[in-house]
């Protein structure tokens, strides 16, 4: 991107890190990108080589913040290191940037542990999100509450491009240059709309499906992204810039992970509001060619899609074949009584998998069955479902659409500890388990379970 539009950020060399290690790799990355994990890889992901292969670039954007404008910010830890077989690699920790602020440019090993897990669980999940290459570790001081060591994830995206791109060359009235990176955009990441007769709205739209779609996978899998500002909003769809997200453990609809969020603003079920508000802000940078009522038509796509997307998860994983809009109450319901019950999200819709539709004792009724208006709720979902035929085959189906393993906080938090510790063995145990979430390995048997208590103590901010 630096190379086509230079004017879209500065050169910016990174700053090597003390002694880099391994500390992650992903191997099915490692492939797509001709990249092996040796010495060579060390050296340049690390910010050691010289001369790097690629021109490396920082990025300047914009973005609302908790609901205000923040005029300018910028990839302020870390930058691009150019494109390989068609996708961005990107150093996140590399060092100061002219887009820092004053910070160090320095991405911690507990955090970029965590980007690290977060990006291969959910594209295993199946859920849209950006790639993670592998993670380095170093002896570089950073200071943070205490001292810390310094890392770097490797990042990979077809694009990093943001929200905020979009809002800071239209608040800064460049708007020669928006109209650049939009055309920029559309011909390299959505050429199927250049045959529209419109192809900024007939954009618009296609990013409004794509966001709609990546908020309904959340819902459905009950992840909470935690700091959803324009700038984290990838023009993509894809989740993106990983802080304090958290999957659920116990099921609670106005969860909020992110400690620093006070007010609630990005809590689990404030969600899909908060996507459609970031698209609104988006759909400002158009207005320079298109007046308000065609960009109300295409963010009217946003609630139709995202409904469709999250009843087509949510039908899989109970077994509610072509789920309709009628269907929603029936999952409510099911909601209302997980939250009631303070059961564990996931492990109960993994038990979809061994349930009989047919039978009154099941393992989701030790679960619920004490609740008020469950038994009331089992005759309407049975009655939903009907004969399931083959109920091997409709199980097997269940066990398609529910993980039996999710990327637990406390599971992460260990890997974190023991690779501090020098110890990566318990990383890449996660890792791999993480790959395989719906059809585990027994030896991760071990991982599935419920939280224990004393993950509840575990706090996240933006920091994390």
């Amino acid at each position: 991107m630096g190379q086509r539009l230079p004017w879209l950020g500065s050169a910016v060399m990174p700053a090597p890190l003390d002694n880099p290690r391994w500390v992650g790799w992903s191997e099915t990355m490692g492939q797509r990108l001709g990249l092996e994990q040796n010495d060579a890889s060390l050296s340049l992901l690390s910010g050691s080589a010289s001369p790097l292969p690629w021109p490396s670039f920082a990025q300047v954007y914009s973005g609302h913040q908790f609901g205000g404008y923040t005029p300018r910010l910028g990839d302020g830890r870390g930058l691009h290191l150019g494109e390989r077989n068609g996708l961005e690699l990107f150093l996140k920790g590399s060092g100061p940037t002219p887009y820092s602020r004053g910070g160090d440019g320095r991405a911690v090993l507990r955090s970029a542990i965590r980007e690290f897990l977060a990006s291969e669980a959910l594209h295993h999940l199946g859920i849209a999100t950006t790639r993670a290459l592998a993670v380095i570790g170093s002896e570089t001081p950073v200071w943070r509450e205490t001292q810390e060591t310094g890392a770097i994830t490797v990042r990979v995206s077809p694009s990093h491009l943001r929200f905020g791109h979009f809002e800071y060359f239209l608040y800064t009235r460049q708007e020669e240059k928006l109209e650049a990176l939009i055309e920029d955009t559309i011909q390299h990441h959505f050429p199927e709309v250049n045959g529209e007769g419109d192809p900024k709205l007939a954009w618009l739209r296609a990013v409004v499906a794509r966001t709609a779609e990546t908020v309904a996978d959340w819902q459905a899998f009950g992840f909470c992204h935690g700091v959803l500002n324009s700038d984290n909003m990838s023009i993509l769809g894809e989740t993106f810039d990983y802080g304090p997200f958290a999957f659920m453990n116990t099921f609670n609809p106005g969860y909020v992970c992110n400690h620093s969020d006070h007010e609630g603003r990005y809590a689990f079920d404030q969600q899909p509001g908060i996507g459609l508000w970031n698209l609104n802000r988006l759909a400002v940078t158009l207005t320079p060619w298109h007046d308000d009522e065609g960009l109300k038509a295409a963010l009217s796509d946003y609630e139709p899609v995202l409904i469709a997307r999250y009843l087509s998860r949510m039908g899989a994983r109970l077994g509610i074949e072509e789920a309709t809009a009628a269907d929603l109450p029936l999952i409510g319901g099911l909601l209302n009584l997980m939250a009631a019950a303070g059961v564990d999200y996931s492990n109960t819709l993994r038990t979809f998998a061994q349930l009989d539709p047919g039978s009154k004792d099941t393992p989701l009724h030790p679960l619920l069955g004490q609740q008020e208006g469950f038994e009331q709720w089992w005759a309407q979902y049975q009655a939903r479902v009907g004969n399931p035929g083959t109920l091997s085959h409709w199980q097997a189906e269940r066990a398609r659409a529910n993980p039996a393993l999710i990327l637990r906080t406390h599971l992460a938090q260990q890997a974190i500890e023991a690779a501090e510790q020098g110890d990566n063995g318990p990383l890449a145990r996660l890792h791999r388990a993480l790959c395989r979430p719906y059809d585990p390995e027994p030896q991760y048997d071990d991982l599935r379970g419920d939280a224990p208590s004393w993950s509840q103590q575990i706090t996240l901010s933006c920091s994390s």
